[in-house]
């Protein structure tokens, strides 16, 4: 009877997975400067809070996003 190793093996990220990753950082960082500037030059109160959301979940994105690429590159 033949037992296959099981055990995990660390699987090295791709580079389609790391030119994904590089390219929504940059898609993030883009919307991130266009949610900036909208939130710069709104005037009505329901925008402000739309561009600050729009601001904070880009932020969180990003971080996010570069943690992946840090954890992907140890």
């Amino acid at each position: 009877m033949l037992l296959k190793n099981h055990s995990k093996k660390e699987k090295k990220p791709s580079l389609d997975e790391k030119s994904l990753l590089l390219s929504e950082i940059e898609r993030t960082k883009s919307i991130l400067e266009s949610s900036q500037v909208n939130f710069s030059e709104a005037c009505d109160p329901a925008l402000v809070d739309s561009y600050i959301y729009e601001i904070k979940a880009a932020q969180l994105k990003y971080q996010f996003l570069l943690r992946r690429v840090k954890q992907l590159n140890t």
